[in-house]
């Protein structure tokens, strides 16, 4: 890892890379940290600049032999002959005849069906083996089942297909092949401790965000130092939890701040009676990618039929234009709505298209059943468009003021009245959305490195 030679002063450890994971990756990129970026739950397809604590010992396997370079699609899996590959939007499926031996799933976003993993069945249909792949096409992991369908091992591979380190889920050690050296470790933390000796990152501070194995870490690392802060990302609970009571009491060796990045969970925290000397607020630095532009132009992205209220909305706001876009074909009650002036059907879109409507359309409407498609909502507040939605319809409440969510159409119609035309008033508006989901200024995640 020599790019980061001389920059191991300060580790991001993020115990898996979902959204919030993602957004404080990138928080601290935007404020000019140029460390190490490190995940210890695997899924093959992080961003070029993160590292896998399992496949870093793996090697570069964009070298790999059997991999394409890129990830594979769902028909690029190597099965038996005469084995048949179906697949949808959601996932695939192997057959051996009228018999299912495998099923494919997807990495996201699911429409482009790229492998992630793949489990393997036996003739009674119980999972023995799941074949990982990662964003290269390589196959780096196999995880075994035993006859009961419970998971007992995790090998990893190189990109030579040899076994470099084997992790036993029912006795927790790890068995790590380094060069000519076998180490045996206890469990996962001793393995990412290794990891960080050898990037030498033994003194550094660790910035971490969940209080399971990243705190272990931490408190596991030599003394010297009390700097590390925890990244508190969880929804609102009813209690402390006690690992981060030991935190707030000062009791903790190395951690002294937690800042809590959902706006719910620190005031709820706060009222359970944290301490504001440890405790702080602090959002995400969202880079967002234009600013909105007042047309009367409105987006609803959706994969079902079930859109709430959305021909009375049509009908009451003549006005405005409705882009509806979904990346499946629409049923016939979908489609009748193209018979308004005002609407328009995008049927089968491909994200990209989709992405250029996030551009074009100044409201997003949050008001589909059914599953969220293409980070919709999250892709409506970074273009600075004025999100509303009902009660029983919102995907992401933390882009979304109270303000914002209605119990009827009539009221929401009423509210888009008031609004459409009014540039000081859509402004203020979006600026509660930023308000509501935190957005900080890279100037306070420089201040944090220093």
């Amino acid at each position: 890892m020599e790019r980061y030679r001389g920059l191991t002063d300060t580790i991001l450890l993020l115990d898996h890379y979902g959204e919030d994971s993602e957004m404080l990756h990138q928080s601290f990129r935007s404020s000019g940290f140029m460390g190490p970026v490190i995940v210890i739950e695997d899924d093959g397809f992080f961003p070029e600049d993160v590292i896998s604590v399992y496949q870093y010992f793996c090697g570069d396997l964009r070298k790999s032999s059997e991999a394409p370079g890129k990830a594979r699609y769902f028909n690029q899996i190597n099965v038996p002959d005469y084995w048949e590959i179906s697949a949808n939007n959601s996932e695939g499926k192997v057959y051996d005849l009228h018999r299912m031996r495998g099923r494919i799933f997807y990495a996201e976003p699911k429409n482009k069906r790229l492998v992630r993993v793949v489990d393997w069945m036996d003739e009674k249909g119980t999972v023995r083996s799941s074949d990982h792949y990662n964003r290269y096409g390589a196959l780096y992991a196999r995880t075994f089942f035993n006859k009961d369908g419970k998971r007992f091992c995790k090998a990893y591979f190189d990109g030579e297909g040899r076994e470099t380190l084997l992790e036993n889920f029912v006795t927790r050690d790890l068995i790590l092949n380094r060069g000519d050296k076998v180490y045996v470790l206890k469990n996962k933390v001793d393995l990412i401790l290794k990891l960080l000796e050898e990037l030498g990152a033994m003194g550094s501070r660790i910035f971490f965000n969940s209080l399971s194995t990243p705190l272990l870490v931490s408190e596991k690392m030599p003394e010297g130092r009390k700097e590390d802060v925890l990244f508190w990302q969880e929804g609102v609970r009813d209690d402390i939890p006690g690992n981060m009571q030991l935190i707030l009491s000062g009791k903790s060796r190395r951690t002294r701040a937690v800042y809590v990045q959902k706006k719910a969970s620190y005031e709820k925290l706060v009222r359970l009676g944290a301490s504001r000397e440890v405790l702080s607020p602090l959002g995400f630095v969202y880079g967002h990618v234009r600013e909105n532009t007042f047309r009367n132009q409105a987006l609803i992205c959706t994969n079902s039929d079930r859109i709430e209220k959305c021909e009375e909305l049509i009908r009451l706001l003549p006005k405005m234009h409705f882009y509806i876009a979904a990346l499946t074909e629409m049923s016939s009650k979908l489609l009748s709505l193209s018979r308004y002036d005002n609407v328009t059907l995008y049927p089968g879109a491909r994200t990209g298209f989709i992405d250029g409507l996030f551009d074009t359309c100044d409201y997003y409407l949050d008001i589909n059943h059914g599953s969220e498609i293409v980070s919709a909502v999250k892709q409506a507040f970074l273009h600075n468009q004025l999100i509303l939605g009902f009660k029983n319809t919102l995907h992401n409440r933390q882009f979304v003021p109270e303000g914002h969510v209605f119990d009827s159409h009539e009221a929401l119609a009423a509210f888009l009245n008031q609004v459409m035309g009014r540039e000081e008033m859509i402004r203020e508006q979006i600026d509660l959305q930023k308000k509501e989901a935190m957005s900080e200024e890279a100037a306070m995640y420089t201040a944090l490195l220093k």
